[in-house]
């Protein structure tokens, strides 16, 4: 039997952004075992519900996460709804659409950059970091804000998008997307990535499935499940097909999230031109009474918000499921007998968040 060592893997690595701490047990090169760690950032977001009232607590939900921070809002604000009997208007829903789609595809653009640079492309990790900023532009122009939007609130949408611009996008879009071609062809067609990706930090089906994976991971493992075929705000009103691929290993996992990002520029095509006239948002007469579980999609996978409120204006309680929590277990499970030099690579096609996992 080969001697076994332990390798620390995080808080901090040059490769990762994100806090995760992962004692890798080693035989050789080969991972035999990851144990996870975490506790390094934890923030008590979800008890600050007791201090924020329901309505202020939006922008604290925002904020669980910066690149995923519309669609935390609009979970949390969606969820509220539910428990008032809330029915936003139709603009709202629709406006609400346009900013989570635009908030997938600058979230993977980012992610593809962080991949590139973590098997030591540099060239292809600003390309796509120059050509995310036009998105970026985008959202700032809509919401006001680059990352985190503020453009949720309980009852609809805090701000209105004028029809003028609304029909400016799609140009803005087109080029973005004419460009990102060439870059994403290098995902697909370059040895040196195939090299890295390919056969790496496999997922079967069965695995994703039991392991309970959420997102592009489940997805790139041959599951077709996305949480917007559940229909809310407009989703019900767009045919939404789930990116499905069969390999179950890094390279599956960034062809998803690749073709997501042209799926999310179809969605806004048909989007844009189709935002209805109306309100944006309502009055809130009351406060919450009850308890509700709503499931969204964001970039990483299906996140769950649960709120529980007693008829005040402070929640009793509110609780986040978020994907990253979700994939970590199938994690540990790709890691086991992968090659060293592959764990920055496997770990980081999660899309890890731990700032969303801890709060």
């Amino acid at each position: 039997m080969a001697n076994r060592t332990v390798i620390p893997f995080g808080p901090q690595h040059p490769v990762l952004p994100e806090p995760i701490h992962l004692d890798l047990v080693i035989e050789d090169e080969h991972v035999v075992e990851a144990i996870p760690s975490f506790g390094f950032i934890h923030r008590g977001l979800e008890k600050l519900v007791e201090k924020k009232d329901f309505t202020e607590f939006t922008f604290i939900a925002e904020r669980i996460c910066g690149i995923c921070s519309y669609i935390h809002g609009m979970g949390y604000c969606q969820a509220v709804e539910t428990v008032m009997g809330l029915e936003i208007p139709e603009r709202a829903k629709w406006l609400r659409t346009m900013w989570s789609e635009l908030s997938r595809i600058h979230s993977h653009m980012m992610w593809l950059g962080l991949l590139a640079d973590a098997f030591g492309f540099e060239n292809l990790f600003m390309a796509c970091w120059r050509l995310r900023e036009g998105i970026l532009d985008v959202i700032e122009e809509t919401s006001g804000g680059r990352v985190i939007f503020g453009a949720a609130k309980v009852g609809g949408c805090r701000r209105d998008v004028p029809d003028d611009l609304l029909a400016r996008i799609p140009a803005q879009l087109n080029a973005v997307e004419d460009e990102l071609r060439a870059i994403t062809n290098v995902f697909r067609d370059d040895f040196s990535v195939r090299q890295r990706l390919c056969g790496v930090g496999l997922l079967s089906r069965n695995d994703a499935y039991d392991l309970g994976a959420v997102g592009p991971m489940l997805r790139a493992s041959g599951v077709a499940q996305d949480s917007r075929l559940d229909g809310y705000a407009a989703y019900d009103k767009i045919a939404v097909e789930p990116i499905v691929e069969e390999s179950g290993d890094c390279w599956g996992r960034t062809m998803v999230r690749i073709r997501e990002i042209y799926q999310s520029f179809d969605i806004l095509r048909h989007v844009l031109p189709n935002v209805p006239p109306g309100p944006v948002d309502m009055k809130i007469t009351g406060a919450p009474k009850g308890e509700f579980f709503a499931r969204l999609e964001q970039p990483r996978g299906e996140v769950i918000y649960y709120v529980k409120g007693n008829g005040t204006k402070f929640l009793d309680r509110f609780r986040v499921r978020t994907p990253t929590f979700a994939n970590i277990p199938p994690l540990l499970k790709m890691l086991q007998g992968c090659q060293l030099a592959d764990v920055p690579v496997i770990v980081l096609t999660i899309d890890p968040c731990i700032s969303c996992a801890e709060r």
